[in-house]
């Protein structure tokens, strides 16, 4: 009997894995979850699933696939979801660094594979496997920009078929500092003393045994990207191994040592999450959270300079703030990016700021009291 897939969402990654999952023999499509007027949706795959019910959604399906890209919304149905103790699998690392340590403590919540988060973590398991000792993790980023101007993003927008928010966030920074975050907190990293360094370089080597000198250096397994217009957009670890085992991991074109770079060369999104859903199914366990004692957050930064009473529709992909990874100890009162919707900014802001829960006010929501509950968590369990 085909298992059933419930999936939050109607975007890009939504209806690329809506339309795969009709191909396969052993999983199929029970419900879609949207906030949509169905009506207006006619043509939209398996239109005939959509619902805006979470509860409907939630009593037809074997596993949540949740893959909005909304952190309120998805913490919410979420919630009804594993109240309902299903497995939920996700795509959507804004909520991970989020919202994702309160459920990862209460069932089964897993990161999937095909984003960069996922994929490092099927990789640190492969390379654990052979003996590797990561120093690196590593996130290949093709281009910069923290300050972009809404006619550029709406221009690639527009060429790439990707949402406005989601262009501007890929390009700002935003989207690697949380990857690397929900990195950094799932496999047991940090980040730099100086922050995400997002090192320039030719190859993922080279970029790879300059952070991990930084990592050795400081004492530290690191979380970061390096910058690259030519390589692959892929994500790397870079390790150590044995003394004993230098000639041959030479002879295996590694290098020189005492660090070695292992790559993947893609990750293909919405295709990769059905390795995820049969891992779950098949009771592999999970793949990837953001543990349930983080220590690392993406604080908001104003892009520029800010009057009060500004109205801040949503922070992820906005024209007013960029994303930065932060050591949660260090900043206890900083607003996490994925918080910051329908706020209003309680005193001016200059450029480069960081916002802090003085600054603003925030509607009340499930995922702020979510953050409270493991902000004050972590700064207990800090003390002890």
């Amino acid at each position: 009997m085909k298992k059933r897939v419930g999936v939050i969402g109607t975007g890009l990654i939504a209806t690329g894995l809506i339309r795969l999952l009709s191909t396969q023999e052993d999983l199929c499509v029970s419900g879609i979850l949207t906030r949509r007027k169905i009506a207006e949706m006619k043509g939209y795959p398996k239109e005939e699933l959509l619902t805006n019910s979470a509860e409907e959604l939630i009593d037809g399906a074997d596993i949540i696939v949740e893959c909005s890209g909304d952190v309120l919304h998805g913490s919410e149905v979420i919630e009804e979801a594993m109240n309902a103790s299903l497995p939920v699998v996700t795509m959507n690392a804004e909520l991970q660094v989020t919202t994702g340590s309160y459920f990862a403590a209460k069932g089964i919540f897993t990161e999937a594979e095909g984003d960069q988060p996922g994929c490092l973590a099927k990789l640190d398991e492969e390379v654990r496997q052979m003996g590797f000792k990561p120093v690196v993790y590593g996130n290949i980023k093709g281009f910069l920009n923290q300050n972009p101007t809404e006619e550029d993003m709406r221009y690639w927008s527009q060429r790439n078929g990707t949402s406005l928010g989601m262009t501007t966030s890929f390009t700002d920074g935003t989207k690697v500092h949380i990857e690397q975050v929900l990195v950094g907190n799932g496999l047991g990293a940090d980040i730099s003393d100086h922050g995400i360094l997002g090192l320039k370089a030719d190859d993922s080597r080279s970029g790879g045994e300059q952070l991990a000198e930084t990592a050795e250096k400081e004492g530290r397994v690191l979380s970061d990207y390096i910058l690259s217009g030519s390589l692959p957009p892929g994500v790397f670890i870079t390790a150590r191994h044995e003394e004993e085992q230098q000639d041959t991991l030479r002879y295996y074109k590694l290098g020189e040592g005492p660090y070695y770079t292992l790559q993947t060369n893609y990750h293909l999104c919405h295709l990769e999450i059905l390795k995820t859903i049969r891992r779950v199914i098949a009771g592999g366990g999970i793949l990837l959270n953001n543990s349930t004692s983080p220590r690392l957050s993406v604080a908001a930064v104003a892009k520029q300079n800010l009057a009060a009473g500004t109205n801040i529709a949503h922070g992820i992909g906005s024209f007013e703030f960029r994303g930065e990874a932060v050591r949660i100890n260090d900043e206890p009162s900083h607003v996490p990016i994925g918080l910051l919707r329908n706020a209003v900014l309680k005193r001016p802001m200059e450029e480069g700021e960081m916002v802090r829960f003085s600054d603003i006010d925030l509607p009340d929501s499930f995922a702020l009291h979510v953050w409270k509950k493991i902000l004050n968590e972590q700064v207990a369990h800090a003390a002890k």
